[in-house]
């Protein structure tokens, strides 16, 4: 649980692990920052690779670069069936839940199938830290951009919404996603948001945006707003530069 017993998210723009060698991962000091904000000597994490179709080596390679925190780590995976009895009591019992990019639209399906929204969100209002990057960033928003139906991006409107807010992922590192979502903000198609550049996280207490993280100088996250004549207003927000490593 959270060290104050609020609820947390912490959503990666892009960066949540940094490779190590050609296969290895290490955590990012994003997700250093997240798993800090537990509290925890040794916090019970729980990974989930859903967005990824719970690839056996996508698994493999998320316990490896765990193994470089002091923390209790698991997995909850839905193919090709639940590896927990109680998927949702698993989640409830965790300190911390980090998701993988990958497919939004096929996580949030699987999601609801196997009746897990209501985990989520049960264990964000009792202080379970919540974090993901790119596809486990936009799931906890209302709603974002995604390549999930093809390299051509698409609105995606049906996140689970614990935040109000739409959601800019790879901000600076896809050129579609810009223009995208403000033209999407600007239409009502999405609520107000956040958007984060690569190496950025945003960080949520409550519905309250707090401040943005980064741990590579340069880089931004933004509040994206409709203006109220049928535009949109771009605001760049200065993350706090984190320790490298």
């Amino acid at each position: 649980m959270s060290t104050d017993g609020k609820p947390h998210i912490v959503a990666i723009g892009g960066g949540g692990f940094i490779p190590t060698d050609r296969y290895g991962l290490t955590p990012s000091p994003l997700l250093r920052y997240a798993l800090d904000l537990t509290g925890q000597d040794r916090p019970r994490v729980c990974f989930l690779t859903t967005a990824l179709g719970d690839a056996a080596d996508a698994i493999a390679r998320f316990y490896a670069a765990f193994a470089g925190t002091d923390a209790e780590v698991s997995h909850l995976a839905l193919f090709p069936m639940p590896n927990h009895e109680d998927p949702a009591a698993h989640l409830l019992a965790q300190d911390f839940i980090y998701v993988s990019g990958g497919s939004v639209a096929n996580l949030l399906a699987l999601w609801r199938l196997h009746g897990l929204t209501d985990a989520f969100a049960e264990a964000w209002r009792t202080g379970v830290v919540l974090c993901g990057q790119s596809a486990g960033a936009l799931c906890w928003h209302v709603g974002g951009t995604t390549d999930s139906f093809g390299p051509q991006l698409r609105p995606l409107t049906d996140g689970l919404g614990l935040l109000p807010y739409s959601c800019g992922v790879h901000y600076d590192s896809d050129r579609q996603r810009r223009p995208l979502l403000q033209r999407l903000v600007a239409e009502g198609a999405l609520p107000d948001g956040y958007a984060a550049d690569e190496a950025v996280a945003l960080h949520y207490v409550g519905t309250e945006f707090v401040q943005a993280v980064s741990y590579v100088e340069g880089q931004g996250a933004y509040q994206v707003a409709a203006d109220g004549s049928g535009g949109v207003k771009e605001t760049r927000i200065e993350p706090r530069l984190l320790a490298s490593f």
